[in-house]
């Protein structure tokens, strides 16, 4: 075995030492459990899942007073801006008047005044503008897109548990590529090509837990011991399509952090991965993919937008969570990197399927 500490127990410090592992080569091929057959229908279920018809905008962070945030989502412009009290309001992102961008114009104590001819908007239907219902969530900025979405609308996004804000760490990448949500989602639900594809991220990754039932067993990877109650993961819905993985990270050299991860997709443009085991149990990496629009040549974009929020119970997470502002960086590099790669692939798999090419 190569993961010298099993999830399942914690050490005092939250780094492993990692015995020599076999070469990249040599590691345990996973083509044989990443059947096609388990990830297609993880993706089909994940798609007939509500979302309520909402997508997610951007980082909350980029809301700031004074100024609106202007996006493309599903090729309809939207604005999004806060109202005097601090509340998200938006809308359509053109102005009914002559057609200005929006997102162009100036927020003065709330509303947002057009710059082109000072059309007014203070959230409330105006001049043939109607607002958009808009949720602020802490991390994501989310807007509900009833025409767009055509299901049942819901009050609120379908929201995977978190940890407490006031004690989580957390950073947004945001990354754009040429494909749709659905080839960004399986990406998310293969978890076996981690430590292939990413192996300067991740190592001795074995699943041990898979919606079949099955788990990739013993190897050179972890030690698994059986597989965790997806339901720790804390999706409802969609507890019994989880993906649940023992994995190390890599940190530097031989350096590791082993943990037990559990992804789950509680609606069709969103993965959830919950670290259940481990150091930094409780934490959650959300990946949600918001169509954009056709690019110039009339191929879908898709915007990957990966929440990061990291939790710890060792007192010296505190001192991290002061830092943040010096950690978000380096957050946002490695899922920049990861995504990277996994962008290529997403693009790939979209040209693939469009041409009939891919396998399956």
């Amino acid at each position: 075995m190569n993961n010298p500490v099993p999830p399942r127990r914690r050490s005092r410090l939250p780094l492993s030492l990692r015995r020599r592992g076999v070469p990249w080569e040599r590691q345990r091929p996973t083509w044989r459990e990443a059947r096609p057959a388990v990830i297609a229908q993880a993706l089909k279920r994940s798609q007939a899942r509500p979302s309520g018809n909402w997508y997610v905008v951007g980082p909350s962070s980029e809301l700031r007073a004074g100024r609106p945030v202007g996006r493309t989502v599903a090729g309809q412009e939207v604005v999004v801006w806060r109202a005097a009290d601090g509340r998200p309001v938006g809308g359509p992102g053109i102005c009914p008047h002559l057609g200005a961008p929006l997102r162009d114009s100036p927020v003065r104590s709330g509303t947002l005044v057009c710059h082109w001819h000072g059309l007014a908007l203070d959230g409330t239907p105006c001049a043939g503008w109607g607002p958009l219902p808009v949720h602020d969530d802490g991390v994501l900025l989310w807007v509900r897109l009833d025409e767009v979405g055509g299901e049942v609308p819901l009050d609120g996004p379908v929201l995977a548990r978190r940890p407490e804000r006031g004690r989580a760490l957390t950073a947004v990448h945001v990354g754009t590529g040429v494909c749709e949500p659905e080839d960004i989602v399986a990406n998310r639900l293969d978890p076996w090509h981690g430590a292939w594809f990413h192996p300067y991220s991740f190592v001795d990754l074995t699943v041990v837990g898979s919606p079949d039932g099955s788990g990739s067993g013993a190897g050179d990877s972890a030690d698994a011991g059986g597989s965790a109650d997806a339901g720790d993961a804390g999706d409802a819905g969609d507890a019994g399509d989880a993906f649940t993985v023992d994995v190390s990270f890599k940190v530097a050299g031989r350096l590791v952090v082993p943990v037990r991860a559990v992804f789950t997709s509680p609606e069709p443009r969103t993965v959830v991965m919950h670290i259940t085991e481990g150091e930094g149990a409780g934490s959650v990496v959300e990946t949600h993919a918001t169509p954009l629009g056709p690019d110039e040549l009339g191929r879908p974009r898709t915007a990957v937008i990966e929440a990061v929020m990291a939790a710890s119970d060792r007192p010296g997470f505190a001192v991290a969570r002061r830092a943040a502002p010096l950690l978000r960086p380096l957050v946002r590099g490695a899922a920049g990197r990861l995504w990277r790669d996994d962008l290529a692939y997403a693009e790939r798999r979209w040209r693939l399927r469009s041409t009939g090419r891919f396998p399956g």
